[in-house]
């Protein structure tokens, strides 16, 4: 029996739908409630569709989709805050939950008295509380407003309140919605300390978020919805890629094939004399986009214009790409960015972050962008990206992506903390007594 299948699962959801009736006015509902119209005044909007996950102890899942994809739906389903219309949820374990900002909270009660409220609707007992309200009120760090009533306090305490109470009660499973996305670099540090202190004592946590490196960095699984539906669920890195797939309409949703003009191919064979054919180009690389403009070529260049993926820490070097425009295009938007192995972001930039000016690109031609930098991240492995975006009217549109295109290694005898070298140079003065 594998690891996996030995772990008890903590959350179960079978066949969950949620609909909700509409009406064009109030007085319609009542009418309907009282039996006075013949025919129904309201339409059905399903929020959720036959959605079906498991989550097993010890977990972190992410939930992410588009606005209005019932991610928030699922999670107040799952905490018992919102009736479900069809479906099973089964739980197996304590919750901490910390939804919409105050829920839960009294606006009225001062912060030590909505502790002690969240506590016993917890079902801790007065002394129990007590034992854990000094941890709480140090980590929410509120000062004297603790003593004061909620409805005085900023966004930002009340977060840091909220969040110290749910994570500081001994729960099983922790499930939280964008809360993290409010409150300064301090707390989230303190927030995400927490997340990794969880899942080193085996503790289960779901979350939905929009910030995808979050979910890249903290989720061993992702779970992808749109529009009430539960697309697919995998590894962070494939899910984030068809998210933002989705985000820009070339996700055909009943196959999960991308929606992308394939009349030619990505960039073809690699002709002799081109760039690329001094590369390998990952097998798995995510191709997607209109088409309108194709990038046909790219080349990585180190600081003596030799191509080639190792690249020496602390030197400058180049990537270039080469784009055939099929169709005018005004003011596209070339792109470049590094990720790690996870599939985070680590840097990157476009000619609009650069106020690089592109104009009006005429079918037929072909553009060179060269992008140069020094490269001052640590030695490792990391991946390259290149894009062509840009704006049709307010539309944002993909022409043309490629995710993951070609790996780099960098070389490095000084690796310094975090993914950059700062290039810090120091100095130590005795001073004399």
């Amino acid at each position: 029996m594998s690891k996996q299948q030995e772990t008890p699962v903590v959350i179960e959801v079978e066949h969950l739908n949620k609909i909700y009736r509409l009406y064009d006015k109030p007085s319609d509902r009542l009418k309907e409630s009282l039996g006075l119209v013949k025919h129904p005044r309201s339409k059905e909007h399903h929020a959720l569709r036959d959605v079906s996950f498991s989550i097993r102890k010890g977990e972190s899942i992410g939930i992410i989709g588009t606005n209005g994809s019932g991610k928030s739906t699922v999670l107040k389903i799952i905490t018992g805050v919102l009736a479900k219309t069809d479906g099973k949820v089964k739980v197996d374990g304590r919750i901490s939950a910390l939804l919409e900002l105050g829920a839960g909270f009294n606006m009225e009660y001062t912060g030590i008295e909505n502790v002690y409220l969240n506590g016993t609707m917890m079902g801790f007992t007065k002394e129990e509380v007590d034992k854990r309200l000094p941890e709480i009120l140090e980590f929410a760090d509120i000062g004297d407003f603790a003593n004061q009533p909620c409805k005085t306090y900023s966004t930002g305490m009340f977060v840091r309140l909220a969040f110290a109470v749910a994570i500081n009660i001994d729960p099983e499973i922790l499930i939280v919605d964008e809360a993290l996305s409010v409150g300064d670099v301090f707390f989230q540090m303190k927030c995400f300390h927490k997340f990794e202190e969880f899942k080193s004592q085996g503790k289960t946590i779901l979350f939905v978020s929009h910030d995808l490196s979050s979910i890249a960095k903290y989720c061993d699984r992702v779970i992808l919805l749109n529009q009430g539906v539960k697309l697919a669920e995998g590894n962070p890195k494939d899910m984030i890629n068809m998210y933002k797939k989705l985000m820009v309409g070339q996700l055909d949703t009943e196959t999960l094939e991308d929606l992308s003009d394939r009349s030619e191919l990505t960039m073809g064979e690699a002709k002799p004399g081109s760039w690329r054919e001094n590369f390998t180009v990952n097998p798995d690389v995510i191709d997607y986009g209109s088409h309108d403009a194709q990038i046909v070529d790219f080349a990585v260049m180190d600081n003596y214009g030799s191509m080639g993926t190792i690249l020496q820490k602390g030197e400058p070097f180049s990537v270039k790409a080469r784009i055939r425009f099929h169709e005018d295009v005004k003011d596209p938007i070339f792109t470049f960015t590094i990720k790690n192995p996870k599939g985070t972001d680590i840097t990157g930039t476009n000619t609009m972050y650069e106020r690089v000016e592109t104009g009006l690109c005429k079918k037929g031609q072909e553009k060179v962008v060269t992008y140069t930098q020094n490269m001052d991240l640590q030695g490792g492995e990391y991946l390259i990206s290149l894009g062509c975006t840009g704006y049709a009217g307010d539309e944002f549109v993909v022409y043309h992506r490629l995710y993951d295109l070609v790996g780099i290694s960098v070389i490095s005898d000084k690796n310094t903390v975090g993914f950059f070298d700062m290039n810090t140079k120091i100095t130590v003065e005795t001073i004399q007594e």
